[in-house]
């Protein structure tokens, strides 16, 4: 997983995450502490770092994606951050918060120009692989194979996509930058 902390990661006034320079861990990264104002609610439908609407996720994407004990599950319900910019992925009640350093996966919405970084988790598409078939033969069947697989019944998005739900908006999008930014080699 990438560093939180710009490069001076041995100052806690280096956090790149807002209002928590004060709080680091013991290797001088950032500590993910929820951000509250005395007039902020404990609203759990938003983030407790960004304040970013959550997107609500089953249990079983959430239990499926930690790489951590899942005896540390402490609500009942979480959601998901969508905001490329915190670090939070899932939260729940009491602050209680996941960030891709507690996931098997990294997270395509956290990383979403990433090469390396999925865009479909269950047929392992990445913006990498979706660029080189692009120069390779000038167009991309990432979509149709998408939609091919979810035919045959081999989609599990709701397990295996950290967002808990199909891929497809998210690969669609990766294929319209990469066709954007292609320029195509002259024969």
């Amino acid at each position: 997983m990438s560093d939180c902390c710009t490069p001076n990661a041995n100052s806690a006034d280096s956090c790149a995450i807002p209002n928590a320079a004060a709080n680091t861990t013991a290797d001088g990264c950032c500590a993910v502490t929820p951000v509250r104002s005395q007039t902020q609610t404990t609203d759990q439908t938003t983030c407790p770092v960004c304040g970013t609407k959550g997107k609500s996720i089953e249990s079983q994407t959430v239990k499926a994606m930690l790489d951590v004990s899942l005896a540390t599950l402490k609500s009942d319900g979480y959601r998901f951050c969508r905001n490329e910019s915190c670090q939070v992925v899932y939260f729940g009640a009491d602050d209680d918060v996941y960030t891709e350093d507690d996931l098997r996966e990294r997270v395509h919405q956290k990383h979403p120009d990433a090469a390396d970084v999925f865009v479909c988790y269950c047929f392992r598409h990445t913006p990498g692989s979706i660029h080189r078939e692009l120069l390779l033969t000038g167009r991309s069947t990432v979509v149709e194979q998408v939609n091919a697989g979810i035919q045959a019944g081999q989609c599990a998005c709701e397990i295996r996509n950290p967002q808990g739900s199909c891929c497809l908006g998210n690969v669609t999008a990766t294929v319209k930058r990469a066709q954007k930014s292609f320029v195509p080699v002259a024969a």
